[in-house]
C-alpha cells in the first residue's frame, strides 16, 4: 500500500514537471520581440513625459524594467 501511494507521488511529480516544462517552452515561443525601431518609439516616447513611464509600459505591454533597459 505503502509502495502504491509513493509511485502515484513519484508519478504527479513527473507530470508536474512535464507540465512546466512545456508552459516555460510555449511562453518562450509566444514572448512578443520588438524591433528597433519599436524599441526606440517607446523610449522615445518616454523621453516626451506626455505621460508616465507606468502608463505607457501598461499600455506597451512591458514592463517598467524592460523600458529602462532598453533606456542604456
Amino acid at each position: 500500500m505503502f509502495e502504491d501511494s509513493t509511485s502515484a507521488i513519484a508519478e504527479a511529480e513527473s507530470r508536474t514537471e512535464e507540465t512546466k516544462s512545456f508552459i516555460k517552452q510555449v511562453r518562450r515561443i509566444t514572448r512578443r520581440k520588438y524591433t528597433a525601431e519599436e524599441k526606440i518609439r517607446i523610449v522615445l516616447e518616454g523621453f516626451r513625459h506626455e505621460i508616465p513611464i507606468p502608463d505607457l509600459c501598461r499600455r506597451e505591454g512591458i514592463r517598467p524594467n524592460v523600458y529602462y533597459t532598453w533606456l542604456k
